[in-house]
């Protein structure tokens, strides 16, 4: 059997190189087992599975554009955000969602936005000892109207 070739230097969210894409499929192409292969040039069987059929389909053998590569729609509004969080310390989400869209015309998600704020470091208002209380004794009020 052939050794394993060195580390390939591949890191997460790139593509492969050209090389090894057609070292790949001319290995498999020559009788060896994608397993084999996978084995080989330390790539996954799925990887190979998905080349073949790729070339089979379309006749690609080329790394596609990667995809999602878009400019956060809230990351030209640091300052902004981060003045509005401090001018209102108890604004909620969607209080801050409605100023966005009609302050500066955006749209995001709560998820977007949440991300946003925690990039920035900015927190939600914490709930105090005496809320809990409150909630607390709220609790026991509703328990013994049962």
């Amino acid at each position: 059997m052939v050794e394993p070739e060195a580390a390939i230097g591949w890191r997460r969210g790139q593509s492969y190189s050209q090389d090894l894409r057609e070292r790949v499929l001319a290995a498999v192409d020559g009788g060896i087992t994608a397993s084999d292969a996978a084995a080989l040039f330390r790539v996954s069987v799925s990887y190979i599975d998905k080349a073949r059929l790729r070339r089979m389909r379309t006749g690609e053998t080329t790394a596609r554009p990667q995809r999602c590569h878009l400019v956060r729609t809230l990351s030209v509004y640091p300052e902004a955000i981060s003045a509005e969080v401090a001018a209102r310390p108890d604004v909620t989400l969607a209080e801050l969602r409605a100023w966005l869209s009609e302050k500066h015309g955006v749209t995001t998600s709560v998820g977007g936005l949440w991300n946003t704020l925690d990039r920035l470091g900015l927190t939600l208002k914490n709930v105090g000892f005496g809320d809990m209380l409150s909630l607390f004794e709220l609790r026991s009020y509703a328990v013994s109207r049962l």
